[in-house]
């Protein structure tokens, strides 16, 4: 008995070791799946980019002027953040610098007391004591208490230096801090100042494009075009993804009219309506929404793709498992890439305009497999509810 203990106690660690291994190797494995899958969604991407560009010039300069301001917001969000920690920072500094400064004030002025007072009892102390006591015992204690005296004022002199010392480099992390805020608010007018360009492109780009679809008279042309590559893009992603199933313990299709909105709007185009007077009709919603307000998604699975698409803008697709997915197109930036897991709930990108749109909204749609479903049949809780 005892020595199968020990042969056990033996393998534990060995075991231990391999399960590690084992599991390191499995993580490996996954990210190289995951690698390969971003790699067949990006090449699946490249492939409509050149089909659209070959259709139409100026979608392709809008893809690259839209992808410009994403990246620039995206830029002046991290600049803003900064500047407000800078701001933080430096503001506890120098509530640091004023409670020091306080404390200095306090030790200098002690120590200035105990200057004075051994100015004005003269620099003979010792030499007196021991010239005018006569009692031993008396002359002993009097001397450990000069002794304890100066000990203190020694210390308090070093606590003054210390003090000094800490108010130098508070003063110096101050200084630093403020050229820092000031490098940051150079850096936020230029960005801004590039924005505010890459804008007005995109504004007369956009005069230009709808100039040529009314010119041509294309416009129903233009969107099932748009339509056939977004459901091309789902037919292939679907393909792609078919190795690689989501499973949950509850299962997307058991909250039907159970999901949140992905964002607090005004509906705008609803599901079924015309486009625009053609006989193209909606297979989503659009919901109005201030600039840069977060889309959140409405339930588990992974972000099946991250980009920009004609028609749509920057869009993100939820693979939701059971063949569901869900789509967030017109946004001014994405947060997630391809691969990345989310939850109910979790913000995937910020409300824009994107992909030509005259005013900021947010495009949802929800599919199973290449087919539309009504989102408001599954979403009925408004944000926060």
């Amino acid at each position: 008995m005892l020595s199968r203990y020990l042969i056990l106690a033996l393998l534990l660690p060995a075991l231990g070791a391999f399960a590690q291994d084992e599991h390191g190797e499995l993580a490996r494995v996954k990210e190289r799946e995951l690698e390969e899958v971003r790699e067949r969604i990006s090449d699946l991407k490249r492939s409509m980019d050149r089909a659209a560009e070959e259709r139409d010039r100026l979608t392709a300069e809008l893809q690259d002027l839209d992808v410009a301001i994403a990246e620039q917001r995206s830029r002046l969000k991290v600049i803003e953040r900064e500047h407000q920690y800078t701001t933080r920072k430096k503001a506890g500094l120098e509530t640091e610098l004023a409670e020091r400064q306080a404390h200095l004030d306090s030790e200098s002025e002690a120590l200035a007391a105990q200057v004075r007072t051994a100015y004005m009892s003269g620099n003979q102390e010792r030499v007196k004591l021991l010239l005018n006591q006569r009692d031993p015992a008396t002359l002993g204690r009097l001397m450990a208490y000069y002794r304890y005296l100066n000990d203190y004022r020694a210390e308090n002199i070093e606590a003054v230096i210390e003090q000094i010392r800490k108010l130098d480099e508070l003063v110096s992390q101050i200084a630093a801090e403020e050229a820092r805020l000031a490098a940051l608010v150079q850096e936020r007018y230029d960005e801004l100042s590039k924005l505010n360009t890459t804008q007005e492109n995109r504004k007369s780009l956009l005069a230009e494009l709808r100039r040529k679809i009314a010119d041509e008279g294309k416009e129903v042309e233009r969107l099932a075009a748009q339509e056939q590559d977004l459901t091309r893009l789902i037919a292939e992603l679907t393909s792609i993804l078919s190795d690689y199933p989501i499973t949950s313990e509850q299962p997307f299709s058991s909250h039907r009219g159970k999901l949140t909105w992905p964002v607090a709007g005004t509906l705008v185009h609803d599901f079924g309506q015309p486009r625009f007077g053609t006989r193209i009709k909606w297979n989503g919603v659009v919901l109005a929404a201030p600039r840069g307000r977060e889309v959140r998604a409405v339930y588990h699975g992974r972000v099946a793709f991250a980009d920009w698409l004609a028609g749509m803008g920057l869009l993100v697709i939820v693979d939701h498992g059971e063949g569901y997915m869900t789509l967030y197109g017109y946004n001014e930036t994405i947060l997630k890439t391809t691969g990345d897991w989310v939850a109910p709930g979790d913000v995937i990108a910020t409300v824009g305009d994107s992909g030509g749109q005259s005013q900021a909204s947010l495009y949802f749609e929800l599919r199973r497999g290449t087919k539309p479903e009504n989102p408001r049949r599954w979403v009925t809780k408004r944000p926060g509810s």
